[in-house]
């Protein structure tokens, strides 16, 4: 029964957690209790010994590339032999979807699997591990875990809580972000105390997909540095500040219009880097739909023959110098190489076939050399539009 103090209190007489109370016994107890119950107490005894310290048996709850690479530190170190210390017993993993990278990764390499909400936990676990999951736990579901369930998140919180925090740090242009491991709580995301926090620098011109891969990897880091000092994390959480809190709310493919006359060639550029490998940017053009693609940012234009060009949000011009097709934005000019418009066309094919002088004699309407922005607006909780939470700070 040795251990079983060290888990009743920690850190000025606190206990570690509400839910060890259960498990804290006094050794007379402890000892009336294995008489009574011999083969159930051995099996009780062994439970709170390897809930006291590592290794631990963790449920792992996740979905995609960047939950991969937490599962993989787990995995590698549960099967690592020649560290001498071993922080993880076992660990079974809970999915969304069949076709998520997580499950791919777990039946790979032969993990017990569970799909949510079907998970079965008589096997009993000493901590859970959330990596993007996108579903709330239940309370009841959380205490079944002495240690409760650790979220890691990529962002420094309380800034970004919600499901998109890495587009939104580049969307919004912020230099630096982080990666916080937390305890999740019930009802809420991404408010619970903060055990671990490291802050990142934001490379400059990064994309979404890049600054995913780097805090993937710090994540996972910070992850196994938790879970080797659990106790002491926990004994010593933080809660969230209530100030600074900002709100990082799911992409979806209407982010994607561009709207020329609102948006400055950084913000465009910043688009492009948040949600372009997921969703091209996208335009109108005499009533049709435009997918604006490979994008090259910001361009220089010199029109001593047609100053009034530089004044029309959406003007649509071909560079023969840069191979790209010019659009007017709200402060400059951007360019695209390419362009889907019924099938896919270079930027000189577009031109040739659609904006050319000779095409323009037979076509003279005021719209052909324009991008037009589409103008629908779609509502989002508390009143506030797309294009306006493109553009703030949505504070939560």
């Amino acid at each position: 029964m040795r251990n079983l103090n060290s888990l009743k209190v920690i850190n000025h007489g606190r206990l570690l957690s509400q839910r060890l109370r259960g498990y804290c016994i006094t050794r007379s107890e402890a000892s009336c209790f294995c008489q009574s119950h011999a083969s159930r107490g051995r099996r009780f005894v062994t439970h709170l010994q390897s809930a006291s310290k590592p290794p631990w048996r963790i449920l792992f709850f996740g979905s995609d590339e960047f939950a991969v690479e937490s599962l993989k530190r787990l995995h590698a170190s549960r099967d690592d032999t020649k560290a001498g210390y071993k922080s993880i017993d076992s660990i079974e993993v809970v999915t969304l979807t069949r076709d998520a990278p997580v499950r791919k990764y777990a039946e790979q390499h032969r993990l017990p699997l569970h799909q949510w909400p079907d998970v079965d936990l008589s096997s009993g676990f000493d901590v859970g591990v959330v990596v993007s999951f996108g579903c709330l736990i239940k309370e009841n579901f959380i205490n079944k875990m002495a240690y409760g369930i650790l979220n890691v998140h990529p962002s420094l919180l309380p800034r970004w809580r919600g499901p998109a925090p890495i587009f939104h740090t580049i969307l919004h242009g912020d230099s630096v972000t982080g990666v916080t491991v937390m305890q999740i709580r019930p009802k809420r995301f991404d408010v619970g105390p903060i055990l671990h926090q490291e802050l990142c620098e934001v490379p400059k011109n990064c994309t979404a997909d890049e600054l995913g891969a780097t805090l993937a990897v710090v994540g996972a880091r910070l992850l196994m540095d938790t879970l080797a000092h659990l106790p002491e994390r926990i004994a010593n959480q933080k809660e969230q500040s209530k100030e600074g809190a900002t709100f990082a709310p799911k992409i979806s493919p209407r982010m994607a219009w561009i709207i020329w006359e609102d948006y400055s060639c950084e913000h465009i550029d910043r688009l492009f880097r948040a949600i372009g490998s997921r969703f091209p940017l996208k335009t109108m053009w005499i009533g049709n739909p435009v997918k604006l693609l490979d994008f090259i940012g910001k361009c220089n234009v010199m029109f001593p023959a047609a100053p009034y060009l530089t004044a029309v949000p959406g003007s649509v011009l071909y560079q023969k110098e840069s191979n790209a097709l010019l659009v007017r934005c709200k402060d400059g000019w951007v360019g695209f190489r390419s362009v889907k418009f019924k099938k896919k066309l270079s930027a000189a094919d577009f031109f040739n076939g659609y904006l050319h002088q000779s095409v323009l004699k037979k076509s003279p309407s005021p719209d052909t050399c324009l991008f037009q922005s589409y103008k629908e607006r779609t509502h989002l909780s508390g009143g506030q539009d797309n294009s306006t939470l493109l553009q703030n700070k949505t504070s939560f």
